[in-house]
């Protein structure tokens, strides 16, 4: 072996370790993007579900218990009801929980739903 092939062993270990922190920051912020996504979904689902129950007048008092029954339990919601008239309105904030280290500050998703009171 050459005394040039001596000293290029190991570079590329080197340029792999220099890469990594890069790659998992990447890898972490498209999976954050996919929890923003779910949130912002389950929100509309606990909103329709709450709105689907607020507008049948006899059981509107358990609106945000199915509202909040209707999403995955590790999330936080926050629904809030506008009881029927000729319409009723739910909307559901989901806390968007956060995978990034430092960053804990992500707002919340929010979606309302209006539906026809029977």
């Amino acid at each position: 072996m050459s005394p040039r092939g001596r000293r290029d062993r190991g570079v590329t270990a080197v340029e792999f370790a220099g890469w990594v922190p890069i790659l998992l920051i990447v890898a972490l912020a498209a999976l954050q993007l996919g929890i923003v996504g779910y949130a912002a979904l389950q929100a509309g689902t606990a909103a329709r579900a709450a709105a689907r129950t607020a507008s049948q007048e006899e059981i509107a008092d358990e609106a945000a218990a199915d509202g909040r029954a209707a999403i995955n339990g590790s999330l936080t919601v926050d629904i809030a009801i506008d009881p029927c008239g000729d319409e009723a309105t739910a909307t559901a904030r989901v806390t968007i929980p956060s995978v990034i280290p430092f960053i804990d500050d992500f707002d919340e998703a929010s979606r309302t739903v209006t539906m026809p009171c029977d």
